[in-house]
């Protein structure tokens, strides 16, 4: 209670608080930690901006500096281009091709914004949301790495593994990813979104060797970029994000939900309408393999060139630098030459002979390969001309047929489509051994490789063969002839003597099976094909004539440690011959004799030494066999010899490579010759004016060549080599077999075309067989490429430099005959040629003196 007289006071109402002695109230407190507070995210924001000074600064470190548009020179494709202008083969690291921005047609723009980046047009290169967000996936809710790069730090990121190389791991990543950032920041910064744009589009990896949307238009759909559709455009630009899991090629059902994707991203940016996006959904995904124009145009001629290129500037420089190299290759005769190789090979190959089945198969082995072979060709998918594997079901001796089948194609092999398969046996003539009996060469089981035919080839052939009745081939609705797989190799090179250009040029039968180039790595025996080296060099250093009388008589030939009897290919001899007939005629002894008689004006190695001068670099034996051919040759070299004889003497470098230019157009080397009517008319000039300018390496006196060219177009016309004149050109050659012929060669020339051609297998083990010839193997490939080669082109006959006399001379005795008394017409270096005996000369009559 309170006092009397004290004023009245309230209770006092229970407190809540307590109130420490020392200690501030409540509310300074909170006043106290929001400062702190802010102080710290003050702390924080500039410490933050110190850090990413510093990152800024040291992950700036190194980093690749922009490019200017004109430094923008990403690694590019090199070309090889055939002399009309068509690429056979294409050397790269990444296949890009360059276009420029104004070629990339708006939809491919546009798919490529819809679906990485829609903002592309509105930031600053780097979308920080959609990197904050992947930065907490990736590191740390440790999820599958996430990507959210702008199409700018995707330029970024290629300039950046172009300069640094790919680097891999989390770490590396984290590190690389903020060094985009900069990158990104620096290229936006230095170009227009087009031209950022422009580097995109031409660099971005979209699958299978593809790099930009040039390469990829061509590796898809084998057209440029500027024709793709709305719907190839879409599936192109769906592709940058994984190009692997959306290939069109391994999963196209992947690939059509990825352009649908595309597309309905298009449509909702308002880039297309809902009828096109529905329209090109509905599209089937039909992709197009870019063809391997490398092994399937001209593979040993295009390597011969890449390494020619490779010796020249670097394969660095070759794989990134986009050369273009245009080759001295004539396509179509490159594809004539290989088409008489193949051919050729088959054809002799054949004669020599079958060498067995692939395989034999029965039971659950016969059953799992028919099952096979149905899946690679399935039923109704074989036509005339292709080749095919089959198993041997049934074998009909009496019906002279072999059923065979293919999968769940059944067909008939006839006798008369296999009469070649005899057992190999080079002692016994081809044409001896025709089969008669299919049970010879096979029986039930047998895996063989078959071609399929017209019942009208069959009949042809048994015609051809003389043997059954072409009436007598079955009809069938499916009829195979046998086939094998070669095992001999062959080569041939074509060289224009005019220009020196190689027009073509193969190297064996097969270059995936084997790459060795037997044009230039094989060095085989040349055979008689060595002769004319012989005689240019006894009418060059001896003043030999086609009437020089040599004598075809047995002779012993004996040193210290062996005696050596040469042998005529017939095993006979016709005593005193001139030279022409020896030639003409391939005998060994008169070359023998010619070659002892060079050895004892010129000495030992004078053969050698000339050979050396004609343009061949392999080592000639000191030896008499040597001129009968016992040295080993290369047919690149040879045929370089005959190319010689053909331009009279003359020696000049053959060339592969016509003109070399860098990716910005640059002449880095140019051979082009001014007759070459692909070459532009200032270039030609220009080759003109050098072709009066460049110095002759005259090596033969031109009246020499003439008269050993006049000899090998009597060879290449009622010699050893005569067949070559179904030709219908004027043409010079010569035939070249070695003993057992484990090699046969034909060299021989026009004026605008020298080839020469060599048959033979790899390892001397087994000869082709005493009826195979150079002439009967060798000279059948020449004449059909040169039949192909110079189809329509005229030929000119071989024309007598100024120094020439031409006398009728009797063939066997090399004596001038009268006109009108035979002979055959030879020239002879003037003041060389051989007179008429007086009682033979020629009354001269009062009216010859006033004949013109």
């Amino acid at each position: 209670m309170s006092e009397p007289g004290e004023p009245h006071k309230p209770p006092e109402e229970p407190s809540s608080r307590v109130v420490l002695d020392g200690l501030p109230p409540e509310r300074p407190l909170r006043r106290r930690l929001l400062r702190w507070g802010l102080f710290a995210a003050l702390a924080a924001v500039n410490a933050a901006l110190v850090v990413a000074v510093v990152g800024w600064i040291v992950f700036s470190r190194g980093l690749p500096d922009i490019p200017t548009l004109e430094q923008y020179r990403p690694p590019i494709i090199t070309e090889m281009i055939s002399a009309d202008g068509q690429i056979a083969g294409e050397f790269f690291v990444e296949r890009r091709k360059v276009v420029p921005y104004e070629r990339i047609p708006k939809r491919v723009i546009q798919a490529f914004i819809a679906s990485e980046d829609k903002n592309f047009f509105e930031h600053g290169g780097i979308d920080l949301l959609g990197t904050l967000r992947a930065a907490v996936k990736t590191y740390v809710l440790r999820s599958r790495i996430q990507g959210a790069s702008t199409l700018t730090q995707q330029t970024a990121k290629a300039i950046l593994i172009s300069a640094e190389g790919f680097e891999r791991g989390t770490e590396r990543s984290l590190r690389r990813k903020i060094r985009e950032l900069i990158l990104a920041r620096r290229l936006e910064a230095r170009f227009t979104k087009e031209q950022i744009l422009w580097m995109y589009l031409n660099g971005v990896y979209l699958g299978h060797h593809s790099y930009g949307v040039q390469s990829a238009a061509e590796n898809y759909y084998r057209k440029n970029v500027e024709d793709l559709t709305l719907e190839e455009a879409a599936l192109i630009a769906g592709l940058p994000q994984a190009p692997s899991r959306y290939s069109p090629f391994s999963r196209p059902e992947a690939a059509s939900e990825r352009r649908r994707y595309v597309l309905r991203r298009m449509a909702e940016e308002g880039m297309i309408t809902e009828a096109e996006r529905r329209s090109a959904e509905k599209a089937e995904v039909k992709v197009f393999g870019v063809d391997d124009v490398f092994r399937e145009t001209a593979p040993f001629y295009v390597e011969t060139v890449r390494r020619q290129v490779v010796d020249r500037y670097g394969n660095e420089r070759l794989l990134h630098d986009g050369l273009r190299v245009e080759m001295a290759m004539d396509l179509e005769k490159q594809r004539a030459a290989q088409a008489a190789v193949l051919k050729g090979l088959v054809e002799v190959d054949q004669r020599q002979g079958f060498t067995g089945p692939v395989a034999k198969v029965a039971g659950a082995e016969r059953t799992a390969l028919a099952a096979r072979l149905a899946k690679a060709w399935p039923k109704g998918t074989l036509h005339a001309g292709d080749y095919c594997v089959g198993i041997v079901d049934r074998v009909d001796d009496k019906a002279g047929i072999v059923e065979v089948e293919v999968g769940e194609t059944r067909g008939v092999l006839p006798i008369s489509g296999m009469r070649w398969a005899r057992r190999p046996n080079p002692v016994v003539s081809y044409a001896d051994s025709l089969l008669s009996r299919p049970s010879s060469a096979l029986r039930a089981g047998d895996v063989v490789v078959l071609k399929r035919v017209e019942r009208a080839e069959l009949q042809r052939r048994e015609a051809q063969l003389g043997v059954g009745r072409p009436k007598d081939v079955p009809e069938a609705p499916v009829l195979f002839s046998l086939q094998q797989d070669p095992t001999l190799q062959g080569a041939l090179v074509a060289v224009d003597p005019g220009t020196a250009y190689v027009t073509a040029m193969v190297g064996g039968y097969d270059f995936e099976a084997s790459e060795f180039n037997r044009a230039f790595q094989a060095c085989r025996q040349p055979g008689s094909a060595f002769k004319p080296v012989v005689y240019s060099a006894a009418v060059e250093k001896l003043d030999y004539t086609p009437a020089t009388i040599l004598t075809d008589a047995p002779i012993v030939f004996r040193d210290d440690e062996s005696s050596w009897k040469p042998q005529n290919y017939g095993e006979d001899f016709k005593g005193d011959v001139t030279l022409r007939t020896a030639l003409v005629n391939s005998m060994n002894i008169p070359a023998v004799k010619t070659a002892e008689a060079l050895n004892a004006k010129l000495g030992p190695a004078g053969l050698g030494d000339w050979a050396k001068t004609l343009g061949i670099t392999t080592p000639v034996k000191q030896e008499l066999g040597s001129a009968l051919g016992s040295s080993c040759v290369t047919p690149w070299e040879l045929t370089n010899v005959y190319a010689l004889f053909a331009r009279y003497g003359e020696k000049r470098p053959s060339t592969f490579v016509k003109r070399v230019l860098d990716r910005d157009g640059r002449v880095l080397e140019d051979h082009a010759d001014y007759r070459d009517p692909w070459v532009g008319l200032d270039e030609r000039l220009a080759g003109a004016v050098a072709e009066v300018t460049r110095p002759r390496e005259q090596v033969m006196d031109p009246r020499s060549a003439y008269i050993l060219v006049r000899l090998m177009r009597e060879v290449a016309t009622v010699g050893t080599g005569a067949r070559a004149a179904a030709l219908g050109k004027p043409a010079a050659g010569k035939t070249g077999t070695t003993n057992d012929s484990f090699d046969t060669w034909f060299m021989g020339f026009t004026r605008d075309l020298a080839t020469g051609v060599w048959l033979g297998y790899d390892v001397n083990v087994t000869p082709l067989g005493r009826y195979e010839t150079g002439g009967h193997a060798a000279l059948p490939i020449w004449l059909d490429f040169m039949s192909a080669a110079l189809k329509g082109r005229a030929q000119p006959e071989f024309e007598a430099p100024s120094g020439i006399v031409e006398v009728r001379i009797d063939p066997a005795s090399g004596k001038a005959v009268a006109v009108g008394a035979g002979g055959v017409p030879e020239p002879f270096k003037q003041g060389t040629e051989p007179v008429l005996a007086d009682a033979e000369k020629k009354q001269v009559e009062v009216q010859d003196l006033f004949m013109q």
